[in-house]
């Protein structure tokens, strides 16, 4: 634990002078204090709640929490987690700079960027000095330590993998006629009038579907991990609005509605409306089909020349309330158990953050043994992962999106 303990030490000797003033630190190379501490104590998890599988995975942590630690752990349901950086911001600006009113937030992306740079997070390195951090896959998940080209630098724990995937109902489509990157995709929507779809910006899943085309048409992939640049910016986009204008006419109700969500195409899919869907994990279509929400014929797929991937964390505020509390409920949230029950497509099916290889052998049996669903595409097969831009892309399109496209929603 030592290792864990100088780790932590020079996270807060680096962040300390730019730190607002607050309560006292937790001594996290300390484990057995931090459980003493975190007893009888209140975290309040920001996370959304949009899902009920998510929701309900969330509850039994709560249980485990509460039975193992005496900690007792609150889910505040989101719509979007700006709101929750919000509430930060808001009680820096008032001075209040302890018992804020977020212990715990799920985040990742621009969120996570918006407030490192505002020093609204615990001292680096906490992350990294969690007991569980010796099981996670930092070596072969690169987007572990890179949130959105930002390093995290132990401000953030990662909770769960993330990858692009494209589903179809087997019964209606032919698979030799898939796709295998944007452009045949949009050749496939031309022969296919109305058979594909994407919710509108700012959804996430959506606003996912535009870095993705992006990623493929843009004449420099290696731009968009830099900030934007302004002077190139129309250029840069240009191929990827010339795509879109392409696609609309020949999209679900010829581009001038979108669907609104996952759930929506989900639905959409079900009903036969769209033939062509896709989510942000791999796993969502077995999940579908165990909860009867899609035909059993329901198959997966992917580009072979790799499709967008990230991975989404957990993260404390400078201020939180809860502090022990919140790294105990961290440290948790990738443990073994936690981790095996949130790959599982019966409770959630969020591929693992952890190092199969590093776990103790029954963690490795249990892993191995998992039914991923008759949907799920093996890990070998998801094909390679295109790291996310840098953070300040997404803003400039969505606005662009918006001003070209808004009108007709």
């Amino acid at each position: 634990m030592r290792s864990m303990a100088a780790i932590f030490a020079v996270g807060l000797l680096a962040a300390s002078s730019s730190l607002p003033a607050a309560a006292a630190e937790p001594h996290i190379s300390d484990w057995n204090r931090i459980e003493q501490a975190a007893s009888g104590q209140t975290v309040y998890f920001n996370a959304w709640g949009g899902s009920e599988n998510i929701n309900a995975y969330l509850q039994w942590v709560s249980s485990e929490m509460q039975s193992r630690y005496r900690v007792t752990v609150v889910q505040v349901k989101l719509d979007d987690t700006a709101s929750a950086v919000a509430k930060v911001i808001a009680e820096k600006a008032s001075g209040k700079n302890e018992g804020g009113s977020v212990d715990l937030i799920w985040i990742n992306g621009e969120n996570f960027v918006s407030m490192k740079q505002k020093n609204l997070l615990l001292t680096p390195g906490w992350a990294t000095a969690l007991p569980n951090w010796r099981y996670v896959d930092s070596e072969n998940q690169p987007t572990i330590l890179t949130d959105f080209t930002e390093p995290t630098e132990g401000l953030e724990s990662p909770w769960g993998g993330a990858k692009m995937v494209f589903f179809y109902d087997s019964a209606r489509t032919d698979a030799s006629s898939l796709p295998d990157n944007s452009a045949q995709l949009l050749d496939w929507a031309k022969k296919n009038p109305g058979r594909f779809s994407y919710p509108a910006p700012p959804d996430f899943i959506g606003s996912s579907f535009l870095k993705q085309v992006l990623a493929e048409v843009i004449d420099d992939p290696a731009k968009l991990s830099q900030p934007v640049n302004e002077a190139s910016f129309e250029r840069d986009v240009a191929p990827l609005f010339a795509y879109l204008d392409a696609l609309h006419p020949v999209a679900w109700r010829s581009g001038k509605t979108f669907p609104q969500n996952y759930p929506d195409m989900k639905q959409k899919l079900a009903d036969s409306e769209l033939d062509i869907i896709f989510a942000f994990n791999p796993a969502e279509a077995s999940a579908g089909i165990k909860a009867g929400e899609l035909p059993e014929t329901v198959r997966s797929f992917t580009f072979s020349r790799g499709t967008l991937g990230n991975t989404h964390f957990v993260a404390i505020p400078y201020n939180a309330n809860a502090k022990e509390g919140a790294l105990l409920t961290a440290n948790f949230l990738i443990s073994p158990e936690a981790q095996l029950r949130k790959q599982n497509p019966t409770y959630w099916g969020d591929p693992t953050v952890l190092a199969i290889s590093k776990l103790p052998e029954a963690d490795r049996a249990a892993f191995a043994a998992l039914d991923l669903g008759a949907a799920t595409l093996a890990p070998d097969k998801l094909g390679p992962v295109i790291a996310e831009p840098h953070t300040t892309w997404m803003n400039r399109i969505e606005v662009e999106w918006r001003r070209r496209y808004a009108s007709g929603n």
